[in-house]
């Protein structure tokens, strides 16, 4: 199994295409390692191409798919990538999966039916389970898992999800669930803050149905989510407020935090705020 560590750094920005970019990406790779994190979670649909000039520009720090889209990639190509990542970069390297949304995908299939075919041609293509993680929420997704994979790799879930998540992956598979993270302590600008992030997701029924399952009503989803489904998804305050909450998923049976810095303007790479956290967890 891959070794991610207690906390990483979940970020939509550093698989960024632009070629402008790269360099900057490069170095905020650099920093995290130097800051202690255990990964970076690249997010957006990452390929495993997008890891490479992070795992280049870095020596120890894991980078994994978080969450490479199993409609866009083919199963053939992304284990041959795979394998020529792990054999450059030993042990760095965590292809995270997911099934995605039907709205996004043409053609969409049951999810649970296209990720167990799109194991097995993993499978036959030589790809280690214990290289992978799944986007499971759901019993059926984490029990996938837990049976043809290393690990789960939650996203937008509470510590109480944590807690079903471990009791049903036992105490060998590796549960990382993304926590985000608003480093703002009044709670009116955290919330909507929070809210601008959360209101595509909440218009997802692989999320509303998650949340339902958590105990949350349709009208949590309303206006980019309630209050109480606000403070209890997304960590928002100090960094005290923030290593509580990392705490509880630990408590809850987390292996490891994937933390996503939401900031006031959406866009751009939160180093402050990442060295800041770096600090206290």
């Amino acid at each position: 199994m891959v070794d991610v560590g207690r906390v990483g750094i979940f970020s939509i920005e550093l698989r960024n295409d632009e070629r402008s970019a790269a360099g900057r990406i490069r170095e905020a790779a650099a920093e995290l390692e130097e800051l202690g994190y255990g990964a970076i979670w690249l997010g957006g649909n990452a390929g495993v191409h997008h890891a490479v000039p992070l795992l280049e520009a870095t020596s120890r720090i894991v980078v994994a798919t978080g969450i490479l889209n199993i409609w866009e990639y083919d199963a053939a190509d992304v284990a041959a990538r795979q394998k020529a990542v792990s054999a450059a970069h030993p042990g760095r390297f965590l292809l995270g999966l997911g099934a995605s949304h039907a709205g996004f995908v043409k053609g969409y299939q049951k999810p649970y039916s296209a990720m167990e075919g799109y194991l097995h041609r993993l499978d036959a293509a030589g790809a280690p389970p214990s290289e992978r993680v799944l986007a499971a929420l759901g019993p059926r997704m984490l029990k996938l898992s837990r049976d043809h994979a290393a690990g789960a790799h939650p996203y937008l879930v509470t510590p109480e999800h944590t807690v079903r998540a471990r009791e049903i992956l036992g105490p060998d598979r590796l549960l990382a669930p993304e926590v985000k993270v608003v480093l703002e302590t009044d709670p009116d600008r955290a919330r909507a803050i929070a809210r601008r992030h959360l209101d595509v997701y909440l218009r997802l029924p692989n999320y509303t149905n998650n949340l339902l399952r958590l105990g949350f009503t349709e009208d949590d989803f309303a206006e980019g989510g309630s209050d109480r489904l606000i403070d209890a998804t997304v960590a928002w305050g100090d960094l005290e407020a923030v290593r509580r909450r990392v705490a509880a998923h630990r408590e809850a049976g987390a292996d490891h935090a994937a933390l996503q810095v939401l900031t006031d303007d959406g866009s751009g790479l939160p180093r402050d705020q990442w060295r800041d956290l770096a600090a206290v967890l």
